[in-house]
């Protein structure tokens, strides 16, 4: 879960505080440094869980070696409970493939890509706090797994296009969604596996292309495709900024030019870009210009 940069114009107290944690460009401890061998339950006479507690509060709750990283979250085993149906519609064996797992956290979902052999996996966060736990994550169970501090909205930026990308537990943290899944298409050459909290009706229908001015009982329909916008803060975090029904989700899935092909849990859709560019152009150079 990445926290973007614009998280710092929220009203809060501690904004200032975050804004500095995200910017700051103090040289991080772990970066450049290669998965070359596991770590073992005990180096320089630190356990493997005084290692984890030194790391700060994970939100990802990994098994390094029995010893669990978030083993009282909220949410229970996260996210292993969402990976369960999740995992079942990739392929166990990814021999060859690039993964991109923007938003990356404490690196749970690289790992699991890296593990089905996965050839190159690059996940990327704006937090040093949780790419410091990724990296730590990954050269404790000896996975070679490049993290990189990078916001969504500069993942356009990254060169070529990967075989999976990864937008997990992000798209309500944006304050500027649309535009940022628009910019993560353009590094899709296979499928995005997308994931959001939803809110609301989970109910979806096929609706009309077109409806008259005066038609004003379709927003009433609990069903129509609408997205919450939350303006001070939802589940004491100020970080959710929308939060969509299932029917914004997918709507918004394919007027970025995504077909759906499998929604294997309630809040993760798989997709494939099929119509994400126009005359040759991506949806959204062409909106920037105004010609769309």
């Amino acid at each position: 879960m990445a926290l973007p940069n614009t998280l710092a114009q929220r009203s809060n107290p501690n904004s200032h505080l975050l804004s500095e944690r995200l910017m700051s460009s103090t040289a991080d401890p772990l970066a450049g440094k290669p998965a070359l061998a596991p770590i073992g339950a005990e180096s320089d006479g630190r356990s493997l869980a005084q290692r984890i507690a030194e790391l700060g509060e994970w939100f990802h709750n990994l098994d390094l070696h029995g010893v669990h990283t978030a083993p009282r979250h909220f949410l229970g085993d996260f996210p292993n409970i969402k990976w369960q149906p999740i995992g079942k519609a990739i392929p166990q064996d990814l021999t060859g493939a690039t993964v991109l797992d923007i938003g990356c956290n404490g690196g749970f979902y690289s790992i699991q890509m890296k593990q089905r052999g996965a050839r190159r996996v690059l996940g990327i966060d704006v937090d040093d706090r949780y790419l410091n736990q990724a990296r730590f994550a990954a050269n404790t169970l000896g996975l070679d797994i490049e993290f990189k501090k990078c916001s969504v909205y500069s993942a356009d930026e990254i060169s070529g296009q990967f075989d999976y990308v990864l937008l997990m537990g992000v798209f309500y943290h944006l304050r500027y969604p649309l535009f940022a899944l628009d910019k993560v298409i353009k590094k899709v050459a296979g499928k995005l596996v997308f994931q959001t909290m939803i809110r609301g009706s989970e109910e979806a229908r096929i609706w009309e292309d077109d409806y008259p001015f005066w038609n004003k009982e379709i927003f009433r329909d609990p069903d129509f495709p609408a997205v919450y916008f939350i303006e001070k803060s939802y589940s004491h975090d100020y970080t959710n900024w929308w939060i969509p029904n299932r029917a914004a989700v997918e709507a918004m899935l394919r007027s970025s030019g995504l077909e759906i092909l499998e929604r294997p849990e309630s809040e993760t859709w798989i997709c494939e870009p099929r119509r994400s560019t126009q005359r040759g152009r991506y949806i959204l150079d062409l909106e920037l210009e105004g010609t769309l």
